[in-house]
């Protein structure tokens, strides 16, 4: 297990840029399997979930290679797809759902064990194979996986998700680009990583209107062709760097990513008391650390635009010290807020209510040993313990450098007191 060594108490300063979203980059390798030429994905971060997603591709036999920076896939003929994704693989990540639609175009057939990632509560699939089964798919439930084929090419159909779920929009907007006809997705995302899916898939030749509004529009095709794309930014990862910055105080400037890919957030920092300045694609914050920021806030995570739902346990960080009582409601995810057990060894007044996390406010943090339970709480209780007094020991069984190749880095480069050590006990 890895350990993260923060010693509180040290203003940031400096410049930092997020990599390409993660939660934009998954998709888009899967997506990858449904081009007839060669995919080059610029900029990809050294991720976790990348490194599992690099194992997925070999092992349905596709290939990708990375230079530098970037990803680059290979075409793989139909014939030398295989439609088993491992246990292992499927497990380690949520995100190997995204490789239904494209296997199931491409091979023919997939069988998918429930996919893993972070423990935030129920997250079916079901809305995923139901869309699939209105363009012909044929499903079966076997245990603890869903087995896909299809007979003939998918057909265009309109479908209503029951909600706005970002990695159901996904799957069926790849499978709706093969299917034959059109396909009306009533009830989707809006997401920006949904929008940049979208953007590349026309960039590959698809043909796709309404991405960002709740209905969006496919006319299927038989092949799509390669292209080389550069995925937006990170924007979670934006947030993180910013709520580091009203955590410990200091002044940091965002670069290049649109403030409007997480502006709620921006504004919940400048209600607290931080100075947010807007110029282009940069954002700096500043907050004089002898100042305490101001709480009393009320905040409902929810799907975009409203107040993501990954950046609410960075948000409960930011308020732990704060002048009055919060609470934050995460309509999405059951059990986002597992951190509050990390923030309660660190001095701070908070309880978990159903979905919901109050937090008294007004805490003196101190050094505590906590573990990280997900990648956004590993990554909140980071922040919250840039403001802590003392060394505090953050023990990270894998899950932050799922989401950030190296968030310690990153805040030590600010002038954060961040070491991580590996195979550490």
């Amino acid at each position: 297990m890895q350990t993260i060594t923060i010693t509180g108490g040290q203003p940031l300063q400096g410049n930092i840029r997020p990599a390409a979203a993660k939660n934009s980059v998954l998709p888009l390798l899967a997506a990858t399997l449904l081009c007839g030429g060669p995919c080059c994905l610029r900029g990809v971060p050294e991720l976790a979930d990348v490194d599992t997603s690099l194992a997925l591709l070999a092992a349905v036999g596709a290939r990708a290679v990375r230079h530098g920076p970037d990803l680059c896939t290979l075409p793989v003929p139909a014939a030398d797809l295989c439609g088993e994704i491992p246990p292992p693989l499927a497990g380690a990540m949520r995100s190997s759902v995204f490789y239904l639609a494209p296997l199931l175009c491409r091979a023919g057939t997939v069988r998918l064990p429930l996919p893993g990632g972070c423990r935030l509560g129920p997250r079916p699939v079901d809305i995923h194979l139901a869309g699939l089964a209105a363009m012909g798919a044929q499903v079966e439930l076997e245990g603890e996986a869903a087995t896909l084929r299809r007979f003939g090419p998918l057909r265009g159909t309109d479908f209503a998700l029951r909600l706005p779920s970002v990695g159901a929009t996904m799957t069926l907007l790849m499978a709706a680009c093969c299917a034959m006809g059109t396909t009306v997705l009533r009830g989707a995302a809006c997401e920006p990583e949904v929008c940049d899916l979208a953007q590349f898939l026309r960039a590959c030749g698809a043909q796709i209107s309404g991405a960002g509004t709740p209905v969006i529009v496919v006319r299927g095709r038989h092949a799509l062709d390669g292209v080389a794309y550069t995925p937006v930014p990170d924007r979670i990862a934006a947030a993180t760097y910013a709520a580091a910055a009203a955590a410990a105080g200091g002044r940091v400037t965002v670069e290049g990513c649109a403030p409007r890919y997480y502006r709620a957030f921006l504004d919940f920092l400048r209600d607290c008391g931080v100075e947010v300045c807007l110029d282009g694609d940069a954002v700096t914050l500043a907050r004089d650390p002898a100042l305490r920021l101001r709480g009393g806030r009320d905040l409902y995570a929810n799907a975009w635009p409203a107040f993501a739902t990954d950046t609410a346990p960075l948000a409960a960080a930011v308020l732990l010290e704060a002048e009055g009582p919060s609470v934050i409601y995460d309509h999405l995810f059951a059990n986002r807020f597992s951190c509050a057990e990390g923030f309660a060894a660190m001095g701070a007044g908070c309880s978990v209510r159903g979905r919901a996390l109050y937090i008294a406010g007004g805490a003196q943090l101190r050094a505590a040993r906590v573990t990280a339970p997900d990648l956004r709480g590993g990554a909140a209780l980071l922040v919250a313990a840039l403001a802590a007094r003392g060394t505090t020991i953050l023990r990270d069984p894998g899950h932050i450098r799922r989401g950030y190749a190296d968030l310690p880095g990153d805040l030590a480069r600010l002038g954060g007191r961040c070491i991580r050590r590996k195979n550490a006990e």
